[in-house]
């Protein structure tokens, strides 16, 4: 009758190898989808994710609720995090922690000028003239990829998510209240005449010429003309 050996502890060795891969396993796993989630810009479907890791949508689904109980610090032995995973739109995304809006929005808007870049200013331009305008269609008549630019317009509270393209689903988005005031306006009705300028749906540019490199963020440098935050607009 053979020996059985074991390791400190007494369990048997081959129990503790078929533990340490499990564990080594479901380590990848949380791993390849914390790495999936940091870069995606908006939630990713249990599915999508199950795609990308060869697993089943319910064992993502599971693994998404240990992380979400890990950066809680409902696990033993881990801490609350700064950041947090949501379950959204469908999908799971990862966000800075709520309770922490007031430092990341002071930390974004550090040293920013109250002019806002010629970049940004062209995009308002479009959306106020086009909205309610999605932006795959504001990045086609720009001819740029726009969401750095987006994302500094949705932050200073000049623009707005409003509902989704029918037809698309793609988020679309709209002028504020705010951005009447900037201008000193009541009304949309009351900006220039400046449509017929904006090119025709048969003129804008195609995916193929969109450069998707530029317009990454929001160029340091502002445009001669800008708004200023709470104000008129500026003289040329």
């Amino acid at each position: 009758m053979s020996e059985q050996h074991t390791l400190q502890g007494g369990e048997p060795a081959a129990t503790q190898g078929v533990e340490q891969a499990v564990t080594q396993v479901e380590e990848t796993l949380l791993a390849g989808i914390e790495a999936v989630l940091m870069i995606a810009d908006a939630p990713v479907t249990a599915e999508a994710l199950a795609v990308s890791l060869g697993i089943d949508a319910g064992a993502v689904t599971a693994a998404c609720r240990q992380l979400q109980s890990d950066y809680d610090g409902r696990q033993p032995g881990t801490r609350r995090r700064g950041f947090e995973l949501r379950e959204a739109s469908g999908g799971w995304r990862i966000y800075s922690r709520s309770d922490y809006h007031d430092l990341v929005s002071d930390f974004l808007t550090a040293g920013q000028t109250a002019t806002l870049s010629q970049a940004a200013l062209e995009t308002l331009a479009v959306i106020a003239y086009r909205q309610p305008v999605t932006r795959a269609r504001i990045s086609a008549i720009r001819g740029v990829n726009v969401d750095g630019v987006v994302r500094t317009l949705l932050m200073r509270g000049l623009i707005v998510e409003a509902g989704t393209e029918e037809l698309t689903g793609a988020r679309q988005f709209t002028t504020t209240g705010q951005f009447l005031e900037s201008l000193g306006i009541d009304s949309l009705d009351e900006l220039p005449d400046i449509a017929p300028f904006l090119p025709a749906d048969d003129d804008v540019a195609t995916g193929d010429d969109i450069d998707l490199d530029a317009d990454a963020d929001e160029p340091a440098a502002p445009a001669e003309v800008g708004l200023e935050t709470g104000g008129e607009p500026t003289d040329t």
